[in-house]
């Protein structure tokens, strides 16, 4: 599989992310290993529904329109950091910035089982953000709108094994925000 395909996969993963309870979110990093053929597949319910793709979970949860009407794409907050893995930075990367919805709560519960969702709707697609690391593993995002979201990277470990680190921020307009993805 080449290298990109997880990243991608990873950017769709993130914007589909969903709401968790009202509140200020949690400070939490997670790390996610990505794939495990051994996990079994949701069958589809839909029959009209495209055949999922291998190794991922079918979506159970229908994209909410009404909801993602009321996100604005972009605003005057940024947010900067590092990604790095026991110490290693994550060179290259894409880092993901994308809203808390109901959407992406169930992507997150199967993410954070170590579970790999099929690819989130486009419309979900144009509310993130992404960036690449650079060679220290550092990133910045700018223009982001104001909201909660999901803040994600991915780095190969030492098995060869790609993690999703993930952290929840909130984000006031203009507000400069420091998200280190370290695990």
């Amino acid at each position: 599989m080449k290298a990109w395909i997880p990243l991608a996969l990873l950017g769709l993963f993130l914007a589909g992310c969903q709401m968790m309870e009202p509140g200020p979110p949690p400070e939490r990093i997670e790390v996610i290993d990505i794939g495990d053929p051994e996990r079994p597949e949701v069958e589809d319910p839909d029959s009209q529904r495209p055949a999922p793709t291998p190794g991922r979970i079918v979506r159970q949860v229908a994209f909410p329109a009404a909801e993602y009407a009321s996100l604005q794409k972009s605003g005057t907050a940024a947010i900067s950091g590092r990604l790095s893995l026991n110490g290693t930075p994550g060179t290259g990367e894409t880092i993901s910035v994308a809203p808390v919805t109901t959407y992406s709560a169930e992507a997150a519960e199967h993410a954070l089982a170590g579970q790999a969702v099929e690819p989130a709707d486009p419309r979900a697609r144009e509310y993130t953000h992404t960036t690449r690391t650079d060679g220290n593993g550092n990133f910045t995002l700018q223009g982001l709108p104001a909201g909660e979201f999901y803040v994600s990277g991915s780095v190969v470990n030492s098995r060869g094994q790609r993690q999703v680190i993930l952290r929840q921020v909130s984000l006031r307009n203009g507000q400069r925000l420091e998200v280190n993805l370290s695990r």
